[in-house]
């Protein structure tokens, strides 16, 4: 499966995700004087699955935005660095398959089936933020393609399965590791509506040399 260089739109995307990261990180050095703004966005951007269920918002509309502002926001930075080295990698392959145009409608979707997911499965009462759900969109995508193509030629399954099993296990893993603080229901969320979509927006494919063999 052909890449491209990360696009504008993946690198835009990426900068505007880090920026509030940067501001967070001199506020709580001091540098600007500003040392609660991380609470704050929290409180503001992250999914609060009370919203849906009756809480109050801070401000108007905040129940719809949070599907797309808890994205923007991180825990830490090198939660941010993970998940932005996550998207610089991933990007190119979805860009060259469904330009940026695509690149940037799948992570939106992708972010808002993350707390769609989020909201289902996960805790009530302790907010999420972070791009994983976009980030699985991403990957949901990539994994549709393969299985596309892999099926069109007639190719062994077992590599596809294999990486879908390591991805669930990673997911096992860091859940023990950071003590349940990790959203997986944002990252199922956001990998079932990557993959619809790329089954969605896809052609059929044509069958072609067994690339995969």
């Amino acid at each position: 499966m052909g890449t491209r260089p990360n696009t504008p739109a993946v690198i835009w995307l990426v900068g505007l995700t880090c920026l509030p990261e940067i501001i967070f990180t001199l506020a709580g050095s001091g540098l600007i004087g500003a040392t609660g703004l991380r609470n704050w966005a929290v409180a503001h951007m992250a999914f609060w699955s009370g919203l849906l269920r009756g809480w109050e918002g801070l401000y108007p509309f905040q129940r719809e935005v949070m599907f797309l502002s808890y994205a923007m926001v991180h825990g830490n930075l090198l939660h941010l660095i993970g998940n932005m080295v996550a998207v610089l990698a991933l990007g190119g392959i979805v860009v060259a398959r469904a330009g940026q145009r695509g690149f940037l409608i799948v992570y939106a979707l992708s972010a808002i089936g993350g707390g769609l997911g989020f909201a289902v499965l996960g805790p009530v009462e302790i907010p999420m933020v972070g791009a994983s759900g976009a980030v699985f969109g991403l990957l949901g995508a990539w994994k549709y393609w393969e299985w596309r193509d892999r099926r069109a030629v007639g190719a062994d399954m077992r590599p596809l399965w294999m990486s879908l099993a390591g991805l669930a296990l990673i997911n096992v893993v860091l859940w023990l590791a950071l003590a349940g603080l990790l959203a997986w229901e944002a990252h199922l969320g956001g990998f079932v509506v990557g993959w619809a979509w790329a089954a969605f927006v896809t052609p059929p494919a044509r069958r072609g040399p067994a690339e995969f063999r």
